[in-house]
């Protein structure tokens, strides 16, 4: 049986436009389920291990503003957890796309679940012929905001028939922690076009060059490229 797993996380809320969190982002991350990582898999817990996280679950926001459990720890020390993560998504054989929103030209939370879900039926239309290769489709979302998991229900659902629904926890799976930094890192890219990263973030990147160089360009060699579909 051919299975694609699809693992979602969001940032962001639907409330009202804070200056704070202008956009909502939606990530997914695609595996499917005949390609092996269990090698890369095993190399990140190894790499994690080396420099003192073991069996740890990686939060990137956290991580990049020095908060909860990175709290106190040498940026030097909190920039290699993302890199042994970014060299963890470089090597897998997996793919991504993330789709958002800004929230200043939205007027409440059913305008904002209504504008991303088109963007998710127009994603999963564009590549139609691909979700309707597999099998089975699994979506692993945490359930942690009910309008996503409204928003994936009714559109997934709706558009494809080989669709089943999982609750994650995020510590179990380590793709949905890349979704996560996904996530993170679509979010810090948009700021940096509108220069408006946070001091802790020009802190922890240090500055554009090298936010796009470690970060930004190898994650772009993932995201999924839409084939078109006679849908």
């Amino acid at each position: 049986m051919k299975e694609l797993s699809i693992f979602v996380d969001e940032s962001g809320d639907f409330g009202q436009y804070d200056f704070r969190t202008p956009y909502y982002i939606l990530s997914m991350v695609m595996h499917e389920q005949n390609v092996d990582i269990s090698d890369d898999l095993k190399a990140l817990e190894g790499e994690l291990n080396n420099i003192g996280w073991s069996n740890h679950c990686v939060h990137a926001g956290p991580v990049i503003r020095s908060e909860e459990e990175y709290r106190g720890y040498a940026v030097k020390d909190r920039q290699k957890i993302l890199m042994k993560m970014m060299a963890f998504i470089r090597h897998m054989d997996i793919s991504f796309k993330s789709i958002y929103i800004e929230k200043k030209h939205i007027e409440g939370s059913v305008e904002a679940a209504g504008k991303l879900s088109k963007q998710l039926s127009a994603f999963i239309r564009d590549n139609y012929n691909y979700f309707c290769s597999f099998d089975v489709i699994k979506v692993y979302y945490d359930n942690g905001q009910i309008e996503v998991t409204r928003i994936l229900s009714s559109v997934f659902n709706a558009l494809l028939e080989n669709v089943e629904f999982r609750k994650v926890i995020p510590a179990d799976y380590r793709l949905f922690q890349v979704a996560d930094l996904i996530c993170t890192l679509k979010l810090t890219e948009l700021k940096a076009e509108n220069y408006t990263l946070s001091k802790s973030e020009l802190f922890f990147f240090g500055d554009e060059r090298t936010l796009k160089k470690n970060y930004l360009k190898p994650l772009a060699k993932k995201e999924l490229i839409c084939k078109h579909t006679n849908m």
